[in-house]
């Protein structure tokens, strides 16, 4: 027995308590003869370790997802005002030649009322309430032809042919400072289609048909024609799809100083991509432009901050972790924004009006858009929000995806749009029904 006795002495529990309680004749006699068996019937979150250094309870949660999406980094402040379209959809030799792209303003939003087209769902053929962006278009001006070679290194410039009158809108665009400058630009290229009948040009135009793959046209918006205030036009190259090189080419040269319509490059129930630069919040903290939780109130030196930002070494903070600084003024592409309606500025006085809804009313809200004004030229009407405040230009594109679900080849009817004011709660559609309703009123009467 005293051998059994010297090895329950000696097993690692007995060891432990020596150390953690001291020598063991120091031990109250009732203690020592109940440890063990407190020991055996202890449940496994209390661990004794055996130094006997600490007693541990692993009951918290040390993971959880990050947040934020590291996708979109950096997360500055984007380099060009307007949406650039770093890709254009798959050409197709046997389409008709045709624009992929154009330019448009962001005026606004409203919403409408249309019947869902959609069998299988509980809200088939039932009136749903959809909120819409407004985007005015202007026609834009041809005015160049650039054409491209696939290399080893990818696409590569050949050379730019450019058409011989340019508006001064889009001269700015080449000047920092219009007023000061002297305004020679493109004043001895012009002279290239006078001289000896436009040889050279048609020699620059035959390089572009024998050696270029892809072919791109410069075109630029006619900002004169909006609301806006801004006198430099945006200028960007739109690719052109469809038919032979030289087809694109004649293409190209047959529209040099014409406008083409936003109903000649889009069609209605068509999916397409916004490019745009987001709005801008300037300088946010962490919580805000990360959205992290909040620290507990008692935490020192702030609570809309990060714990801990990383580990003593490597000495430096990983671009994982959330940081304050800017918020907004992003460059993004939307996917999938399906046109409801496509207008005409020629018919603008009837462009708010349904088969259901016949009174005549413009697709302007009653006192215009707020921080836009008026639609005064063509427009286009997608489903949802985009990106961009009021007045941004924006890129439209035709979709990179072969679109085949039912959802996506749903044809819109539209049974009525909301034209009431968007500067507090419009009561009204129209003026004529204002008046109808509220009668002579003071200002009516002194304006009279």
């Amino acid at each position: 027995m005293a051998g059994v006795g010297n090895r329950q002495r000696n097993t690692p529990d007995h060891v432990s308590l020596r150390v953690f309680f001291g020598r063991e004749s120091q031990l109250p006699k009732f203690v020592a003869l109940t440890l063990p068996f407190l020991l055996a019937v202890a449940p496994p979150s209390v661990s004794l370790t055996p130094q006997g250094q600490s007693l541990k309870m692993s009951h918290c949660k040390f993971e959880h997802p990050r947040h934020g999406h590291t996708g979109f980094l950096p997360r500055k402040r984007a380099t060009r005002h307007r949406g650039k379209a770093k890709s254009f959809p798959k050409d197709d030799k046997s389409a008709p030649v045709h624009l992929t792209a154009t330019l448009a303003f962001k005026a606004g939003m409203t919403h409408i009322v249309r019947d869902l087209d959609r069998p299988g769902s509980k809200s088939h053929k039932r009136e749903v309430v959809e909120a819409v962006t407004i985007l005015e278009t202007p026609p834009l001006v041809v005015v160049g032809v650039v054409g491209y070679v696939e290399t080893p290194r990818g696409l590569r410039s050949l050379t730019t042919v450019w058409a011989e009158h340019l508006s001064d809108e889009v001269k700015r665009r080449f000047y920092r400072n219009w007023y000061r400058s002297k305004k020679k630009a493109f004043t001895k290229y012009a002279k290239k289609h006078s001289e000896n009948n436009g040889a050279a040009i048609e020699r620059e135009l035959e390089r572009i048909r024998k050696y270029c793959t892809v072919v791109r046209v410069l075109a630029h918006t006619q900002v004169r024609k909006t609301s806006l205030r801004q006198k430099k036009a945006h200028l960007m190259e739109i690719q052109v799809n469809g038919g032979s090189i030289a087809d694109k080419v004649d293409f190209a040269k047959s529209h040099f100083e014409k406008t083409v319509d936003i109903a000649s490059i889009f069609n209605q129930n068509e999916n397409i991509d916004v490019i745009g630069v987001t709005k801008g919040h300037g300088y946010e903290g962490v919580t805000a432009r990360w959205g992290t939780k909040k620290l507990p109130r008692k935490t020192h030196r702030g609570l809309r901050k990060i714990a801990c930002i990383g580990a003593w070494h490597p000495s430096s903070v990983m671009f994982t972790v959330a940081r304050s600084g800017q918020d907004g003024y992003h460059h993004r592409t939307e996917l999938n924004k399906k046109i409801y309606r496509i207008g005409s500025g020629s018919a603008l006085e009837a462009s708010g009006s349904t088969d259901f809804d016949t009174t005549s009313k413009s697709i302007n809200p009653m006192g215009g858009f707020p921080h836009y004004g008026v639609i005064r030229n063509d427009f286009i009407m997608i489903k949802g929000s985009c990106v961009g405040v009021k007045k941004r230009v924006l890129t439209l594109r035709k979709s990179l995806m072969v679109h085949t679900s039912r959802r996506d080849l749903e044809q819109v009817t539209l049974k009525w749009i909301d034209t009431a004011s968007k500067f507090g709660h419009g009561q009204f559609q129209t003026k004529a029904e204002a008046d109808a309703f509220l009668g002579v009123r003071k200002i009516k009467t002194a304006s009279s």
